[in-house]
């Protein structure tokens, strides 16, 4: 199989994380508008033969048994990339040795024109040695280059079963919808398909800035939490290519790790706007709503000295790294000033969010009675929305 030299530019990384999100939302945001499950989409059979279609998963998606051609093809690029592999330590190995005895031969050659004795039968041994090896060598050299060549005329072969595959799912996908809706006629399902319910966490409350920076924090945890699905994609990309074309990248892991740790301090805000930090309280769920209102106010002081310190330092340690457009020390060279303008950005969401909770908090504990109930639940129900329990 040939390498693959690719290495993703910088300019593609960040235009991915920016783009793709967008995408998926658009995707998203179109599916809750059907309400219905689409049943096969050509789009995601194409997204199938693209990742997966080494592995048949187009036609499995469509229902064809014919994938499993595809099956016996994989495993013989795979074992024989094993053999190819297995085979350089040989040549390696085979070609150490050829240029040891030669650098042998020019010594003793030396030896015999110096009349020292004995030289000239440990030139002939010498010379022996250095052709046994040069045969090992072009035998190993050999087999080499025929798993090789057999390797690649599997994978042209199955690049010539997705080519045709390519130009025929259209209509494979147009016979599946046809056969799924004749046999939803005959079997119609009891349970239609039906989205998760909509998020009302953001209209909790009657204060305008708090409804703002809920929906501020929403639409960026939803947006930053697509980037999980790009993780998919390069991880995926990754295997292919060290075991498919023996060809590891240098930039996977280290893209993916930072994507991540950007996602981690984003995320932060709307973890704590969709109660998903973990806390352990004894009294405060045994509280009344107003009583844990009141409890949060006075506590929150300590979330907001933790944010304002996160903000002071984070934003120091960025600028430091902006001043000399710092970069990664690795071969491929990210731009990681941007990577630590997250931390102040996220204190910045994690403090917005802060101050909507206490908004709440001081709506509860100071409001009418009506209002007791909007966040806080029943005094047992232990559903309660915090800033100071965090």
């Amino acid at each position: 199989m040939p390498s693959l030299g690719f290495v993703l530019p910088h300019w593609a990384y960040w235009a991915g994380l920016l783009v793709f999100p967008l995408i998926a939302i658009l995707m998203v945001k179109r599916e809750e508008a059907r309400r219905r499950h689409p049943g096969v989409s050509l789009p995601i059979a194409y997204l199938f033969l693209v990742c997966g279609g080494f592995a048949g998963l187009h036609r499995f998606y469509l229902g064809s048994a014919l994938g499993l051609l595809y099956v016996p093809l994989l495993l013989a690029i795979v074992y024989g990339n094993a053999q190819e592999r297995n085979l350089r330590e040989d040549i390696s190995q085979a070609r150490a040795n050829a240029q040891s005895y030669e650098r042998l031969i020019h010594r003793e050659e030396a030896a015999v024109a110096r009349n020292r004795s004995g030289a000239q039968e440990r030139l002939d041994k010498a010379r022996g040695q250095f052709t046994e090896a040069q045969g090992k060598l072009q035998v190993v050299q050999a087999q080499s280059d025929w798993w090789h060549g057999a390797t690649r005329i599997v994978a042209l072969v199955m690049l010539a079963g997705l080519a045709v595959d390519a130009l025929l799912l259209p209509r494979l996908a147009r016979r599946t919808r046809i056969r799924e809706e004749s046999e939803a006629e005959v079997h119609p399902h009891d349970v239609p398909f039906e989205l998760p319910p909509e998020d009302t966490a953001a209209r909790v409350g009657s204060q305008p800035v708090a409804r703002a920076i809920d929906g501020l924090n929403h639409w960026i945890g939803q947006f930053v939490a697509y980037w999980t699905v790009i993780a998919v994609f390069v991880y995926f990309y990754e295997v292919v290519a060290r075991f498919l074309f023996n060809s590891p990248t240098n930039w996977a892991h280290e893209s993916m790790f930072l994507m991540f740790g950007m996602q981690y301090l984003l995320c932060g805000a709307y973890a704590l706007r969709t109660e998903s930090h973990v806390r352990v309280d004894v009294f405060y769920v045994k509280m009344s709503p107003r009583g844990r209102a009141i409890a949060d106010v006075i506590t929150s002081v300590f979330f907001f000295i933790f944010t304002l310190t996160l903000l002071i330092t984070g934003w120091r340690f960025a600028m430091d790294a902006v001043e000399v457009a710092e970069k990664s020390f690795t071969e491929w060279g990210i731009q990681y000033w941007v990577i630590k303008l997250t931390i102040p950005i996220g204190a910045i969401l994690l403090m917005l969010q802060g101050i909507a909770h206490l908004l709440r908090d001081i709506e509860i504990a100071f409001g009418p009675e009506d209002r007791l109930m909007a966040r806080h639940g029943s005094p047992s129900d232990g559903t309660s929305t915090s800033v100071g329990s965090i």
